[in-house]
């Protein structure tokens, strides 16, 4: 049997929604993506949001709209994308890697509050695979940190977390930005995408211009009322707006992603419960939390997680890593030689760790096959040492 990693849930009847924005002839940013963004501002119950064309691009741009400088410095935990990094360096300051919690792989309040320092701008808490970060309690630790000076934002890595909760409150209560993905394998999809919600306007209007090149106007604006409008550069950007021709597939989305979740979450729940009791190490699950059910991931330990890999791929079943340590990539690895040595759970988890088909066109049958291959190649791996 086949298995491929994913499967979207777009359906022909989504062309009809581009054929509607090609029959003008407005196809980058303007009137669909105004609407998706008065959705964003409904559903997270923020007074500010705007679509970009990926979560890099869009943390890009939020970086850009603080003003870095090369000493300040942005709190990433360690298990992440690469992305969540990335933009720090390209923004021009200086990544501090965070271990994380070893059992949830969540960035922690303690962790937090370990590595600040009076140099620190921003944290940006990952709510990984589906679950939030304690970002309630990430804000006291910055707000009591003796070495704080300034205002320190967070800037919440929500790609993996549109509709999850934690305590009731949905990603970007608590923090200053959160930032979502709309990339292929997400619960929310255009195939390229992403957004920002906010709370402070002076900071979201800062953030708009550097979506755009620092542009005081987008297109829309600059052609509104049937004229051309002049525009002005107020600082530097990025190129990071959502063209219409995407933004139109996310509304029906967004509409029925609670509708959607509790078939996502039947999945996951099968998969807990077939290794449950198993040599596999899996992510806890954390309390008062409600789930996005983003992946599932499974951590194979004993140094035989390719093993397993290339076994679940001899059998036809389509498989991927999320994530290794940032710190262990060459490039990391070379500029910050001891980040490695301080992340040792992230590391841990790097190197063990894979993720299973989930997504909710997955048949029974092919679950059941998933899980079967698991037990009879995986569990032996798991219980040998190479």
């Amino acid at each position: 049997m086949k298995i491929d990693f994913y499967r979207h849930d777009l359906q022909p009847s989504d062309a009809d929604r581009i054929a509607k924005v090609l029959a003008t002839p407005f196809l980058t940013t303007g009137q669909v993506s105004r609407g998706v963004e008065a959705q964003l501002r409904n559903y997270f119950s923020v007074p500010h949001a705007c679509l970009v064309n990926s979560w890099t691009n869009g943390a890009l741009a939020v970086l850009l709209a603080m003003d870095l400088q090369p000493d300040d410095e942005v709190i990433v935990p360690a298990m992440t994308f690469i992305a969540s990094a990335n933009v720090v360096e390209l923004a021009g300051a200086r990544v501090v890697f965070a271990d994380v919690e070893p059992n949830s792989l969540l960035l922690t309040p303690e962790i937090v509050a370990k590595h600040m320092t009076g140099r620190t701008r921003a944290v940006m808490p990952v709510h990984i695979y589906g679950q939030l970060c304690d970002v309630e309690g990430i804000r006291r630790a910055i707000d009591n940190h003796p070495a704080k000076q300034g205002r320190v934002l967070i800037i919440e890595d929500a790609a993996h977390c549109f509709e999850g909760e934690y305590q009731g409150k949905k990603p970007g209560h608590f923090g200053d930005v959160a930032i979502f993905s709309f990339y292929a394998t997400k619960n929310v999809t255009c195939g390229e995408g992403g957004a920002i919600i906010a709370h402070d306007g002076d900071l979201f209007q800062r953030i708009v211009e550097a979506r755009l090149h620092g542009m005081s106007a987008i297109a829309v604006d600059r052609f509104a009322s049937n004229k051309y409008n002049h525009w002005d550069m107020n600082r530097l950007g990025t190129k990071a707006n959502l063209p219409d021709i995407l933004a139109a597939l996310l509304p029906h989305q967004i509409e029925t992603i609670d509708q959607r979740l509790p078939r996502r979450r039947e999945v996951a729940e099968r998969y807990r419960e077939a290794f449950g009791n198993g040599p596999l190490r899996l992510v806890r699950e954390v309390p008062d939390t409600k789930c996005a059910e983003h992946i599932f991931t499974i951590g194979v330990p004993n140094g035989r997680r390719d093993e397993a890999i290339a076994a679940l791929n001899a059998a036809g079943i389509h498989v991927t890593v999320n994530f290794r340590s940032v710190t262990g990539t060459r490039y990391y690895s070379q500029k910050f030689p001891t980040a490695s040595a301080d992340c040792p759970n992230a590391c841990l988890w790097g190197e063990q760790t894979l993720t299973l088909p989930m997504y909710p066109s997955l048949a029974r049958d092919e679950q059941d096959y998933v899980i079967k291959i698991v037990r009879e190649q995986v569990y032996p791996l798991a219980r040998s040492r190479t």
